[in-house]
């Protein structure tokens, strides 16, 4: 039996539903797990004001990893306050952007800090309405980055001609250095200061609450989920995951349209009111 204490999930693909809500059979075992002593953390590639906004739908009032570990926020009084960042330093990020410039031609930029965001035109264009839900509302246009932009949390590239995925596995097999690769499923590949991931928020909050690795659950469904997964005593991953990451699963949840978070939150909780699960 393990005694579960911390239960961390990704939020797209994994916690909300395809149309990006969070739904009112989640919502209520969130609640009802929280209340029975477990930890649940959002872990996700959001932005602060995205995971503010969803929050606020759902009522969630825990902790939130956001920017894929750069960010941690407290929801727990109904705003998000910024608990830490690890942001990435403005020379290296320059030099990062160069390097991938000259090994992956076409490739526009953007510069994510906790409360901004600021895209080279070129990037803007390539934007759709949909995309901007992990980024604040108003963005910020600059022909040179980095620029007066705060501590910067994540760089986020796109390609004219790439998917985001293709445009991830390109940047890892030319072999670029200085920051830590991953792609959340959108359209643009991610890049965070090395060694940060969503495993690497965790931790420090585990530390923080005196939790052992071996107690906490994780969910997630893409890349940028696999470091919290292998990091993690036990691994979720919904049936739509990629295939990469079904691959990590200790156990296959059904899809994110099914609730599949809400079924193991309710099976969880049910088993014990202490959380315990074989």
């Amino acid at each position: 039996m393990t005694l579960i204490r911390m239960f961390a999930t990704d939020l797209d693909g994994t916690l909300l539903r395809s149309d990006r809500t969070v739904s009112a059979r989640t919502a209520a075992a969130m609640a009802r797990a929280q209340a029975a002593g477990i930890e649940v953390v959002w872990a996700t590639a959001r932005a602060r004001h995205s995971v503010h906004e969803l929050a606020r739908s759902c009522g969630f009032r825990g902790k939130a990893v956001c920017a894929n570990g750069a960010v941690l926020l407290d929801l727990a009084d109904g705003s998000p306050e910024i608990l830490d960042t690890v942001s990435i330093d403005n020379g290296a990020a320059g030099a990062v952007m160069e390097q991938i410039r000259g090994l992956i031609p076409g490739v526009v930029f953007a510069n994510v800090g906790a409360t901004r965001f600021v895209a080279e035109p070129a990037y803007a264009a390539l934007c759709k309405f949909s995309d901007h839900h992990r980024h604040p509302h108003e963005m910020e246009l600059s022909q040179t980055l980095p620029t007066g932009l705060e501590a910067m949390v994540k760089i986020v590239a796109r390609h004219p001609e790439l998917p985001g995925a293709e445009l991830y596995r390109k940047a890892v097999a030319v072999g670029i250095t200085g920051v830590e690769l991953t792609h959340s499923g959108a359209a643009y590949m991610e890049m965070a200061a090395e060694g940060v991931s969503k495993a690497s928020a965790l931790a420090r909050l585990c530390a923080l609450d005196g939790i052992d690795l071996s107690q906490v659950a994780a969910a997630g469904d893409a890349l940028n989920d696999v470091a919290m997964l292998t990091w993690a005593g036990t691994a979720l991953v919904p049936a739509n995951a990629v295939p990469e990451v079904i691959a990590l699963a200790d156990r296959v949840l059904p899809t994110n349209d099914e609730d599949g978070v809400a079924a193991y939150l309710e099976e969880l909780v049910g088993s014990s009111p202490h959380g315990s699960t074989s």
